[in-house]
């Protein structure tokens, strides 16, 4: 058994020396989160844009709906994923279960509320400056959107790198639909998870480090571009 410090050298001399199973983890990890954080904009941007602008019966449910969607608890969405691609679910002939696919629809089922939800209430401030100017001349609603997307780009900018984070910190939906099987479905979250089960704290250690910065540097990059917007709107 390996003592604390041991464990620390042994794992800054992995990240070091760029470890291959470290580096298979790791671009899994950034593979998955950005390709469910990518589907999840193309879904989540367009629809909180018409959930802002647009006026409809239950629009105002829908809003607290999605609300509530966004912190929808990743185990329960993991058994969802799971029973539908499962061989006796609807969708298990796909054959999807325990396979990157499947932690992407997973993620994609946590991250597109969050997307749906901020962008929603960014667009919504953002319309309060155009909207009489838009009325009065008859803006079309696709040109509207494609307007307020534009504008605010700064602002979603930050909730897309919060959906980032959400997708990259996630472990209980994808252990369960990806079964962290090694060079297959194994992330940062369920390996550090299982190498801790074990006592491998070393790569655990790593993957720690490397996940925590990763979190760092979005969280700088969120408050760099939200200070960048206000000055933006300062100009």
């Amino acid at each position: 058994m390996q003592t604390f410090s041991e464990s620390f050298s042994t794992a800054f001399q992995l990240i070091f020396s760029l470890d291959s199973d470290l580096l298979e983890i790791l671009s899994l990890s950034i593979r998955v989160s950005l390709t469910s954080l990518v589907l999840s904009c193309l879904i989540g941007l367009p629809l909180g844009a018409i959930l802002a602008i647009k006026s409809f019966i239950f629009r105002k449910t829908l809003v607290v709906i999605v609300n509530a969607l966004m912190g929808l608890p990743p185990v329960v969405v993991g058994l969802i994923v799971y029973l539908n691609l499962s061989r006796s679910g609807p969708f298990g002939w796909l054959g999807l279960l325990y396979s990157p696919t499947a932690m992407i629809i997973a993620q994609m089922i946590l991250v597109t509320p969050i997307i749906i939800g901020l962008s929603c209430q960014i667009i919504e401030d953002v319309r309060k400056d155009y909207r009489d100017l838009f009325e009065s001349l008859g803006v079309s609603d696709l040109k509207a959107i494609t307007t307020y997307l534009f504008d605010a780009r700064h602002s979603l900018l930050t909730a897309i790198l919060v959906g980032f984070g959400r997708a990259i910190s996630e472990v209980g939906a994808i252990i369960i639909v990806g079964g962290n099987i090694d060079h297959l479905t194994r992330v940062m979250t369920t390996a550090i998870t299982l190498e801790t089960s074990k006592g491998n704290l070393s790569l655990a250690l790593a993957l720690g480090l490397i996940l925590l910065s990763i979190s760092l540097f979005v969280n700088f990059v969120a408050i760099w571009v939200k200070n960048a917007a206000k000055k933006h709107a300062y100009v």
